[in-house]
Formats: C-alpha cells, sequence, structure tokens
C-alpha cells in the first residue's frame, strides 16, 4: 500500500487532506518519547505508553477548532504521526519500520482543564472533535530515514518546538512491535509519536502551525504546514457531566513551565496562579525529598532554568544535618542609628519571627551576607527549637555558637561571631521575600539542605523535580554498582544508549 491511502466515501468525509487516512480504524498517542519533553515532565519513562483518540477528533489542515466555552488551558503538541501501511501482528523493533506506509505532521490537541474527568484515559481531554488535525501530505516511509526527520512547530508565525528523531527514547519500529504483540495494527491505522518540548497554550484568535520534514534527505521531503486557527467555543458544557476545572499545578503544566506561565501572563494571555500555599509538604513527599540529595536535586532545577537556587556560603553547625521544611523568612537591613532605635529595641521583627515560627518550617534570615555580627544566638535558636522548627538558615553569623551547635536543631550559617545584632543589622520584618545567600526566597518555598548546603525550591516544582531526582538516583545507584564491579566510566557515566538498555533491564519494571 502506497502512503496516499484509501478515503472514505465522500459523504462521510467532512474534510479531504492529500494522502491522509479517512476513516483509521485506531488512532494511537504515545504519552513521552523526547527526551526535552521527558525533562520537562520530570520523569524518563522506562517503557512507551498510550492513549487512544477517537476518528472523529480527525481535523484537516486549515480548519478551525474551537476552544470549548468554560475551558482555560487548550494545548497544542506538534508531533510526527506514523499510518501503517500493512496488516501487522507480532513483528520486532527491527521489523516495525517496514510496516509504516508514510509519516506526516500532526497537532495531539488536549484540553487540561478536562484531564481530571476521565482519570487518564484522555477521552474527553484529548478526543474532542477537531482535536487531531493531520496533514497536509504524507512522506513515504521509503523515502526518508526514522531517525531523519524533523517536527517544528509555530504560533502566530513565532516558533515553538524544533526537534529532531535523532534520540526518541522509543523509536518507530519500536512502538509498532510493542503494539503489535497485543493487537493487530491495520492498514490506515495512525500512531501519534510524542511531542517535543515547547508545548503550551493557544487562546482564540491564535493559529499553530505544524510541519515535519527530513532535512538530510535527497529532496528534502516535507508534509508542509499543517495549520490550525484557534477560535471561541459557544456552547457552555451541561450540569450533568465533568465541566472544566483547572488548579495551579494543570496551568503550569499546560503552558509548560513556572516561567513560561509568568510569561503569559505578563502578556495577559494566562491568568495567575491562585496560591503556593496550597501545596502540601505530606509524609510520602518528605520521604521523598529525603531519599535524594540536594546536589542531585539542583541539577533537576537547572534543567529548568532555575540557576541561583543556591543559598550560598552557609554550612551546618552539625555536620551530616539534614534540611527539610517550609520557609518563613526574616529581613535584617543595615544598621543606621536611627532606624534601629526605633526597630531594633523591645518585640522587633527578630524575636516576632522566633516567636511565631511553626513546626516545620525553616527559619530563613537575609543578612545580606554579613559575617560581621551574630543574626541568631543561644536564646532565639532554643525558642526555635522548643516550637518544633525544622532548622534556621542564615547568610550571617551565628552567635553563642558551641551552645547553638549543642542542640538539635540544625542551624546552616556563615559561621561563628560574638557581636550583638546592632553592630550591622537592624531587625525590619518577617514574612516577605527575601535575598539569603544571593537566593530570592518566599514564604513557604521549601528549603533542603544537607553537606552540599542549601537550596531552595518552588512549591510548585516540587513533585516534578522530586520525581526526576528520584529517578537520577536510581541510575547514579546503578553506575556506581557497575565501577565498584570494574566497569569503565567511559560510556557508562553518563549512560550511552547500550548502558541505558542495560540499566533498563536492571531496573525492571515499576
Amino acid at each position: 500500500m502506497n502512503a496516499d491511502l484509501t478515503s472514505r466515501p465522500a459523504e462521510a468525509t467532512p474534510a479531504t487532506t492529500e494522502g491522509i487516512p479517512g476513516t483509521p480504524g485506531k488512532i494511537i498517542a504515545v504519552h513521552l518519547n523526547y527526551p526535552s519533553r521527558a525533562a520537562q515532565r520530570g520523569r524518563v519513562p522506562a517503557k512507551p505508553s498510550y492513549f487512544l483518540k477517537p476518528a472523529s477528533s480527525l481535523a484537516a489542515s486549515g480548519d478551525t477548532l474551537e476552544r470549548p466555552a468554560g475551558a482555560e488551558l487548550l494545548a497544542f503538541e506538534g508531533e510526527i504521526a506514523i499510518i501503517i501501511g500493512r496488516r501487522t501482528r507480532r513483528v520486532s523493533p527491527a521489523e516495525g519500520w517496514a510496516a509504516i506506509s508514510g509519516v506526516t505532521a500532526a497537532n495531539d490537541f488536549g484540553i487540561y482543564d478536562l484531564r481530571t474527568a476521565d482519570k487518564g484515559s484522555n477521552l474527553r481531554s484529548k478526543g474532542g472533535d477537531g482535536f487531531t488535525p493531520l496533514g497536509p501530505r504524507v512522506i513515504p516511509a521509503a523515502a526518508v530515514d526514522p531517525a531523519g526527520l524533523r517536527v517544528r512547530t509555530w504560533v502566530n508565525g513565532a516558533l515553538v518546538q524544533n526537534d529532531t528523531t535523532a534520540e526518541l527514547l522509543f523509536p518507530f519500529g519500536q512502538l509498532v512491535a510493542d503494539l503489535s504483540q497485543l493487537l493487530t495494527l491495520e492498514p490506515g491505522d495512525v500512531i501519534l509519536t510524542g511531542t517535543p518540548a515547547g508545548s503550551s497554550v493557544v487562546l482564540p484568535g491564535d493559529v499553530v502551525e505544524v510541519e515535519v520534514d527530513a532535512p538530510d534527505a535527497a529532496g528534502t521531503p516535507s508534509t508542509g504546514r499543517l495549520v490550525t486557527t484557534i477560535t471561541e467555543g459557544r456552547a457552555a458544557f451541561g450540569d450533568f457531566g465533568s465541566t472544566p476545572t483547572v488548579d495551579d499545578l494543570q496551568r503550569i503544566e499546560a503552558w509548560g513551565s513556572e516561567d513560561e506561565h509568568a510569561a503569559a501572563v505578563a502578556a495577559g494571555r494566562a491568568s495567575a496562579l491562585e496560591a503556593a500555599s496550597a501545596f502540601e509538604l505530606s509524609d510520602e513527599l518528605t520521604r521523598q525529598i529525603n531519599a535524594v540529595a540536594v546536589a542531585t536535586l539542583s541539577v533537576a532545577l537547572r534543567k529548568r532554568g532555575y540557576h541561583d537556587i543556591f543559598i550560598e556560603g552557609v554550612s551546618s553547625n552539625h555536620p551530616g544535618a539534614r534540611l527539610l521544611g517550609r520557609a518563613k523568612t526574616l529581613r535584617f537591613i543595615p544598621f543606621r542609628p536611627d532606624l534601629f532605635a526605633s526597630h531594633g529595641g523591645g518585640f522587633n521583627a527578630q524575636k516576632l519571627a522566633f516567636d511565631t515560627v511553626e513546626a516545620g518550617e525553616v527559619l530563613v534570615i537575609e543578612a545580606r551576607g554579613e559575617r560581621g555580627t551574630g543574626t541568631v544566638g543561644d536564646v532565639l535558636a532554643l525558642r526555635a527549637q522548643v516550637r518544633g522548627a525544622a532548622g534556621i538558615v542564615t547568610d550571617g553569623g551565628v552567635r553563642d555558637f558551641d551552645v547553638v551547635a549543642g542542640f538539635d536543631i540544625p542551624v546552616f550559617s556563615q559561621g561563628a561571631h560574638p557581636s550583638v545584632l546592632g553592630r550591622r543589622h537592624v531587625p525590619w520584618e518577617v514574612d516577605v521575600t527575601i535575598a539569603c545567600g544571593g537566593a530570592a526566597v518566599q514564604p513557604g518555598d521549601v528549603i533542603v539542605g544537607d553537606g552540599d548546603g542549601v537550596i531552595v525550591i518552588p512549591p510548585q516544582l516540587v513533585h516534578e523535580v522530586v520525581a526526576e531526582a528520584l529517578e537520577q538516583e536510581r541510575q547514579d545507584a546503578y553506575v556506581a554498582e557497575q565501577v565498584a564491579s570494574g566497569a569503565a566510566v567511559d560510556g557508562l557515566f553518563p549512560m550511552n544508549a547500550a548502558w541505558k538498555a542495560r540499566y533498563d533491564e536492571w531496573e525492571g519494571p515499576r
């Protein structure tokens, strides 16, 4: 069968597109396949996983797509669609590509507002009419190398996705082989092969374009641009089923990251986050965070563009101590006699902070990196310990250092200094955004410390960062085991494809 698959009868075809199947028996979509997207999501799957989309979700290039009334988060996902060319059952990964007749551009649209409606099936969130545009043309599989394809997406003319199939987590032949173990793939079936990083939210009036090509193949074959214009839906959801619902986590995931969402808010394209305070540092999450090193967590944060999350220059008074809790903040300003006279005495901001810190909180103090005086002493440190504080972090000094070191509460600081507060500081305010050791800290941020230092994690990133860090710790444990057994580090650290396959086998199903 050639790449131009048989269309269904004209009376049943809502739109025609060159070479695109009219009524595929199955539309199967892969959850995660591009390393860039896996890094963005904070997890790397060991095996591919899938969901189904109905044939009624198909659309053609040039069609419009309604964002349903009441929905906020309609997201695009530019993808490569592979089209099955022959009846296929139980083939090997090496044989899988031969079952594919062609590839085309696809857009796997979805409504994040409805993700909770189907508990993972994606029927309503990704199965709506017009949610799977394909086309406009098919590239014959025989004309290209499956590892030499490129997918790009533009929104309103701006390039937002640009990736290749050179390093897919699960190559096309493997997808066909895996699926054909259990179900027969028929000619015209479509497999959406995953989206790279850059997927985000589109609004009514936006124009989304997706193109798949083979830049290094003879003649540079291309699908042309698959064009979809977003419109505003008018028909409201009834009260007899699930209706659109969003929260801060869905907003961040839909836009791609906290920074992308913040930029969209600044541009007037997104709603602001509701509140970071909804985040809970549960017992299970605490266990997971304490299972990974600060160094590993910092790598996951840097991948997301968070480079200034270290509280520089501080170390613990308890060697080997572990610190974890939500931030309560205290800010000192430089000493000035009149300001110290008005703010330094009595029940000042410093005493207020130590007298109101809650169990499980970490008191984080902005001292501007000034080591020439103490910012906490034995009495206040003891008060924090009695109140159940998880720790104290200051980028200044500590008085009564030896006494404080004898307490159970971990204190990270620049070291000891005998001078009193008024030598360099005025206690100014509590529960505000501060700068401690070069890192911005907001009340409620998650503070983690160990022998490598202290980092700050925004609450909305904690779950994805910890998930990625746990996987990295597992890989590091495997690498250490191999090195201890005599393996060379070349190709193992970091793991090449061969070592990664051995690691997957070693790890087994999770």
